[in-house]
């Protein structure tokens, strides 16, 4: 009986080992946090995003430029999730399934003027309330022009 208890046991550690791990967002400390491309300080914290790499770490970003500078970078294989706020909810959304809305005028902390949305609907509302944009797909982002718009 110990036996079989035992190789339940381990079956049961076995198959915990191989299941998918879950990533999730973390709380944003203002005063400690830094854009790791960028260093500045996150100040704003709706604009924020962060990358869980598979090995347990965070990287924080300021901005969604310096979150994807940081993927052209360093590529995709070692994340487990990306995360960035909703620019009109002030929650985390999965960066590879936000909507995007860029505008030279809207207001971001490093003044790309890219924000992200939950869903189209959101996109189109955000658009209706602060000025027309030109919608954005997570793909689109790799070939936008992350420079500073005036």
């Amino acid at each position: 009986m110990k036996n079989w208890m035992m190789i339940v046991m381990l079956c049961c550690g076995v198959l915990m080992g191989c299941s998918e791990k879950t990533y999730e967002p973390r709380e944003i400390v203002s005063e400690t946090d830094v854009c790791k491309i960028c260093n500045m300080s996150i100040v704003h914290n709706a604009y924020a995003g962060q990358i869980a790499l598979k090995n347990g770490d965070y990287e924080i970003f300021d901005d969604i430029g310096c979150l994807m500078e940081y993927i052209k970078a360093n590529g995709e294989d070692e994340i487990g999730a990306a995360y960035i706020k909703d620019a009109a909810k002030n929650e985390w959304i999965d960066v590879f399934k936000a909507v995007y809305v860029y505008n030279k005028d809207y207001w971001t902390p490093m003044n790309y003027g890219v924000v992200a949305l939950d869903s189209k609907e959101a996109a189109q509302e955000w658009m209706t309330t602060e000025g027309e944009g030109q919608l954005l797909a997570y793909k689109d982002l790799h070939d936008f022009k992350w420079g500073i718009h005036k």
